[in-house]
């Protein structure tokens, strides 16, 4: 299904070149297009080309290389030849497709009067990000998740870029929402700013995250968090990729409302992520119940440490 799902993503006349990169969707991580440049994919972590005739190849003298026109007429095709109708996503430098896949975006900006972007023209170059649900991933996370009495702890995720932990939030968000013999399944909602976690498509989530899963798509946390706990009255709250202390404080604020919390952010390790000027209000408050520390040895991702609010691991 995922090799058909990426043939969609390009005009009908043109998925002939597709073909291979389709039937190693399974690996394929990434499809790279700029105007003029050689064409690349990411596939088990390994820069390749893909050639004129959509054949992989290691050599990038070799590659294919786009025109400008052929880009606009990819963009075209993944706005259903409506570009005005995404004009939101693409000021925000990004599409979903369906299936979860995220185009990222970027070209010549153009910036209102308050200097916030307003939209992006020239568009020469692509970034077509391959979503893979990992179902079961968290399943080693879900003993440390619940406490004695099957409530969820807030927990939070840290990882380095490219290490999973979106993948892993999602699964949590799954698990949490559909019920474990750790604790009975329980009304989820998600912030989805970037709609990395659900992967919506025309409001509808392509990602499992569950049967009492509710889902906010392409809305800022701080101003989703507060939206979903007055709109749903989910019993836990889960974002990704905090960055700002209005993130943080709209956390506290969900925590004193009665949520359960999940979130993810950038970092190496427990201390580096202590160390980020914002997240002084977490340590001060004991906001979070669990850190899990995840990185990757050897192309694989992994848990590298689970530990209590207090740093100590468990």
């Amino acid at each position: 299904m995922q090799g058909e799902e990426i043939l969609r993503m390009f005009p009908e006349k043109s998925r002939y070149r597709w073909q291979e990169a389709a039937k190693a969707a399974e690996k394929l991580q990434e499809i790279r297009l700029r105007a003029d440049m050689p064409l690349s994919i990411l596939v088990n972590d390994r820069e390749r080309f893909l050639d004129p005739h959509g054949k992989i190849v290691d050599r990038q003298e070799c590659a294919a290389r786009p025109t400008v026109g052929e880009l606009e007429e990819i963009l075209a095709h993944l706005c259903q030849y409506s570009i005005y109708a995404y004009a939101d996503e693409i000021r925000q430098g990004f599409l979903t497709v369906q299936g979860g896949h995220r185009v990222g975006l970027a070209g010549q900006v153009i910036l209102e009067d308050n200097n916030r972007v307003r939209n992006l023209k020239y568009i020469r170059y692509l970034n077509i990000r391959i979503a893979h649900e990992k179902i079961g991933v968290a399943e080693p996370l879900l003993p440390h998740l619940y406490n004695s009495v099957g409530q969820v702890r807030n927990t939070l995720l840290i990882s380095p870029p490219g290490c999973g932990k979106t993948t892993m939030l999602r699964d949590m968000i799954r698990s949490i929402s559909d019920g474990t013999k750790y604790g009975a399944g329980v009304n989820v909602s998600v912030v989805d700013e970037r709609s990395e976690i659900a992967g919506s498509y025309l409001g509808v989530a392509q990602n499992d995250v569950g049967c009492r899963t509710d889902v906010l798509d392409g809305c800022p946390k701080n101003e989703g968090m507060m939206m979903l706990i007055r709109a749903m009255a989910p019993q836990v709250l889960a974002v990704d990729e905090l960055g700002s202390l209005e993130d943080i404080q709209a956390l506290r604020m969900a925590s004193g409302c009665g949520c359960r919390l999940l979130a993810t952010i950038h970092g190496g390790s427990l201390e580096e992520v202590w160390n980020k000027k914002y997240m002084r209000y977490v340590t001060e408050d004991g906001l979070f119940e669990r850190y899990v520390v995840l990185d990757r040895a050897q192309g694989v991702c992994r848990i590298a440490g689970i530990y209590d609010g207090e740093g100590n691991h468990v």
